[in-house]
């Protein structure tokens, strides 16, 4: 049995750690299957020779969970006593002992902590003019010297882009190099002219006020003896957002864009760690030397300007001439807390080439790529100094294959987003790529160029796009016999990448806004996927930061424009201050985000008792959004049940933190909702009906009886015992003619009810429909990914928060469900009922990979079912019929007959054949 895949709750890189907890996770590997973990320990050192037992020092270890009892591999806490010290290396190494008392060890893991007891950064000068975060300065008295940061902001006193660089001298014998960094909005960091890490777009979108991201990267391959120059480009980002002469979405319309900063500003220390045991530290400080950038306008919203004519080459390097830059100047930068960038960075991924190219009239060239996505372009020209090259981008052309923005309320999209080259003509092919933007494109229009010399323009190369996400790891895939449920799973993937970030958006084009529902609806498909962990916690953080005195949690977090109304205040956006916790639970195993957001939500449940109406009822809100392209429908109906949800959520937060009498008073406070819910929503006494229902109170005192109505109050567990069968009843036969009819919110307790029902086919007939409501509508529009609305053409064509039907495709067709958190347990209903005849597909769960297979012959009734289990888990195979004859053969095992509806599985590789099913 083998440790593997060792981390820290949380944090998807450990070179910054800045708190005084952590949490360990491990999983474990064994051809065996009665192997199982039965203890653990895990010993943390300040030496990675004590654990390789090369030495014995008692002092290095730090702590040490001694020999523990259990299965546990998740949620291992871990705080010494004294903490954590500054910038330091620490070391740890899990022990296992499995049921025969065998030992097994990890390899040594290791994390660098940053500064653990402090978060704010010191002023530059105590004699500064303009110094209003005095509450900084009598901090930073009172810090002891190793645990405060050392470093200042700096810049230039301005928002435009700029360089910055600081040419240090290193002696020999260096051992280790770790920089601290953050450059607001965006920055990208250098070391010697070399990438300090294949990160774009750091730090984290936070709401600078409170929260301010510092990354960390180990730089110690770059460093050289000798001179050695770190070199920061600055950009706006969200920060200090600037529209220049752009579109830009926050100012459209009602100009309630929110601006933390009027000053792009940098800070770093570099810690050097040398062979003759001595820690010397290289600051940001007026010793830095600064200019303006090439790039003279940063508009995330994929507009930038750059002049290449401008371009100080070399500048990052050694034995570069900065005479006439001028010494950096110490800012008072930004007010919120430095925090450690825990979530995935954002990353580059693959690389589309044009499948297709037109040239609609001269000097203007577009490029298909062929799939819509999350892109940073890349474009390479060669032509005279001074040529102007614009680039536009889009997920619609014309006819003629310019950019096309579909929506008339939002032409300006169409010619106000582009980006604009000026070329140095050095000679050669010249290459950009923004550094301080990204959008959602397919297309690419070039302008300013031709295909071949002679035209009277440059001459463009290549044009590509480079697919831009979250480096949260990749978990999942699947496939089916049917091509087209084959395309549209294509679909929700490259839907659901392209709106993972430093935050979860749905839609990375013309919002780019931190929406907080699709981080709760999606995320029981996307956590099939992507590993989310990381990065949903971080943004339970943006949460807590964005949480109004009042107890209000707005509706995106971090909030770049201020709302009013329903799109401020509506509970099934708020509610994943609640939602959230449970759902780390379930599907990580993860419990250590409880203790930080359980008081922020318990004053979310006391803001949202002040808006009960009819003695518990919510429905202020956007209801069912999306559907009809419009708010109000059901709001009474999913807004309570997800007020009464929350309630659980906070019941069970309860709970785990042992506050016994607080889970009682929300235990009958739920008790209380669901008793209102149904005195006004529950329907049993409707002669044209020969069941109970539950109907809206859209048009009162008409009653409706919709299948979003029936399916919230079935799958929120509303719906008393007696009536379950009825309000079944009663949603099937609303969707009898395979029709959708549901907004976002309503969609994936439809599709869930759907499954419950044991109804692939009305699932798929809805999925299908020539006319909208349709998801195959857009597919055969040639479309690559989900659109905003049930439209043909809408303004956002990358758009994640319809694809809830995701969730379905893993859970009701591939068959796999978690049962126990984390999967330690989990059930597999492979899609016996239903025309697919071949499934395939595997998710890289917390305990390991867990894979199906499923083939059918229908004209014998055989049925094969190939499955892995990752080792600690355990499976449950529902089989189609109850009588049916099994055999299962475990890989390095006998074969053994198996009845019954169901075959508990353990851990292994298993071929599984069903006979006699003929259907």
């Amino acid at each position: 049995m083998k440790p593997f895949r060792c981390g820290i709750h949380g944090f998807h890189e450990v070179l910054g750690i800045d708190v005084d907890e952590i949490r360990f996770y491990w999983a474990l590997e064994s051809d065996d299957e009665l192997a199982a973990q039965t203890a653990y320990r895990v010993v943390l050192t300040t030496s990675e020779q004590v654990l390789n037992r090369e030495v014995s020092w008692e002092e290095d270890i730090v702590w040490d969970s001694q020999k523990v009892l259990g299965d546990a591999q998740r949620d291992i806490v871990c705080k010494p006593q004294n903490g954590f010290n500054s910038t330091c290396y620490y070391f740890w190494r899990v022990t296992v002992w499995d049921h025969a008392g065998r030992v097994y060890h990890s390899a040594v893991n290791h994390f660098f902590t940053a500064y653990p007891r402090s978060h704010q950064l010191p002023p530059w000068s105590m004699n500064q003019t303009y110094m209003p975060h005095s509450s900084l300065i009598f901090r930073t008295w009172f810090e002891d010297e190793p645990n405060r940061w050392k470093a200042v902001w700096i810049g230039d006193g301005s928002d435009k882009p700029l360089y910055l660089r600081k040419s240090f001298t290193l002696p020999e014998g260096l051992s280790k190099g770790i920089i601290f960094v953050s450059g607001l909005g965006h920055f990208n960091l250098t070391v010697n002219g070399e990438p300090a890490s294949d990160h774009v777009l750091d730090p984290g979108w936070t709401n600078y006020h409170r929260t301010v991201q510092f990354t960390a990267y180990d730089i110690t391959s770059t460093l050289q003896e000798g001179e050695n120059v770190l070199g920061a480009h600055i950009g706006n980002g969200f920060y200090a957002g600037d529209q220049g002469d752009r579109f830009f979405w926050p100012s459209y319309e009602d100009n309630t864009f929110v601006r933390y900063g009027n000053e792009l500003c940098f800070f770093a220390e570099l810690h050097l760690f040398h062979q003759n045991g001595q820690h010397s530290v290289v600051i940001s400080d007026p010793s830095w030397r600064v200019r303006k950038s090439a790039t003279t306008l940063a508009n995330i919203y994929a507009s930038e300007t750059h002049d290449r004519r401008l371009y100080p080459f070399g500048w990052d390097s050694p034995c570069f001439d900065d005479s006439s830059w001028i010494p950096a100047k110490p800012l008072t930068g930004p007010r919120g807390r430095l925090r450690y960038q825990s979530q995935p960075p954002v990353v580059l991924y693959e690389t589309f080439e044009p499948v297709s190219t037109k040239t609609p009239r001269p000097g203007v060239v577009c490029f298909d790529l062929g799939q819509n996505a999350s892109t940073i372009v890349k474009i390479s020209v060669e032509g005279e100094a001074g040529s102007e090259i614009v680039v536009r981008y889009a997920e619609t052309t014309y006819e003629d294959g310019t950019v096309c923005m579909p929506d008339p309320l939002f032409k300006e999209f169409e010619y106000g987003v582009y980006s604009k080259i000026l070329i140095s003509g050095s000679g050669g092919a010249e290459i950009w790529s923004p550094e301080f933007s990204f959008t959602s494109a397919r297309y690419i229009q070039v302008e300013g160029v031709s295909l071949e010399p002679g035209h009277g323009f440059p001459v463009i190369h290549s044009a590509v796009g480079q697919h831009v996400s979250s480096a949260s790891r990749r978990l999942g895939s699947m496939k089916t016999d049917k091509d087209d449920m084959n395309s549209l799973l294509n679909a929700l993937y490259w839907t659901f990448s392209s709106n993972l970030f430093s935050y979860h958006t749905d839609c990375p084009q013309i919002e780019k806004f931190g929406w907080l529902e699709v981080t709760h609806l999606l995320a029981p498909a996307t956590q099939y996927v992507r590993e989310v962990e990381a990065l949903y916690m971080k943004i339970l953080d943006d949460i807590l930061d964005a949480q109004e005195p009042s107890g209000l949690v707005p509706t995106m977090a971090p909030e770049i424009r201020y709302m009013c109304g329903p799109l401020h205040d509506t509970v099934t956006w708020g509610c994943a201050i609640c939602f959230l916790p449970d759902i780390l639970k379930r599907y990580y195993g993860s419990t250590h985000v409880i203790s930080k957001v359980y008081r922020a939500a318990v004053r979310y449940m006391e803001y949202m008792r002040t808006k009960e109406r009819k003695g518990g009822l919510i429905e202020h809100g956007l209801g069912d959004w999306g559907r009809d392209i419009a708010f109000g429908n059901s709001q009474a109906n999913i807004e309570t049940a997800v007020y009464h949800e929350c309630l659980k959520c906070v019941e069970m937060m309860s709970r785990e933190l042992s506050l016994l009498d607080e889970a009682e008073r929300f235990r009958q406070w739920a008790a209380r909702i669901y008793d209102v819910y149904n005195q006004h929503l529950l329907v049993t006494d409707d002669p044209d009906r020969p069941y109970a229902y539950y109907t809206s109170l859209d048009n009162y005192p008409h009653r409706d009886r919709t299948a979003v109505d029936q399916a919230v109050a079935l799958q929120f567990g509303l719906v008393p015992e007696k009536y379950r069968d009825d309000v079944m009843k009663a949603f099937l036969d609303d969707v009898a003619d395979g029709r959708i009819r549901s907004g976002e919110i309503g969609l994936r307790y439809l599709f869930n009810t759907l499954a419950d029902a044991g109804r692939p086919d009305l699932v798929l007939q809805m999925v299908r429909q020539e006319e909208h409501p349709s998801y195959m509508r857009f597919l055969r529009r040639g479309e690559t990914t989900l659109l905003e609305f049930w439209q043909d053409d809408c303004r956002s064509k990358c758009h994640d928060m319809l694809g809830t039907i995701y969730e379905w495709f893993y859970a009701a067709v591939l068959g796999l469900k978690i049962v126990q958190p984390a999967y330690k347990a989990f059930s597999i209903a492979p899609p016996y009922n239903s025309e697919f005849d071949f499934v395939e597909g595997s998710v890289d769960c917390p305990y390991g990979v867990i894979k199906v297979r499923f083939e059918r012959e229908r004209s014998t009734g055989e049925i094969c079912i190939g499955l892995t289990i990752p080792t600690s888990t355990c499976a449950t195979l529902e089989l189609p019929i109850e009588s049916s004859s099994v055999e299962v053969r475990r890989e390095g095992s006998e074969v053994r007959i198996a009845d019954g509806k169901f075959v508990d599985l353990r851990q292994g590789t298993y071929l599984i054949r069903i006979t006699g099913v003929v259907g």
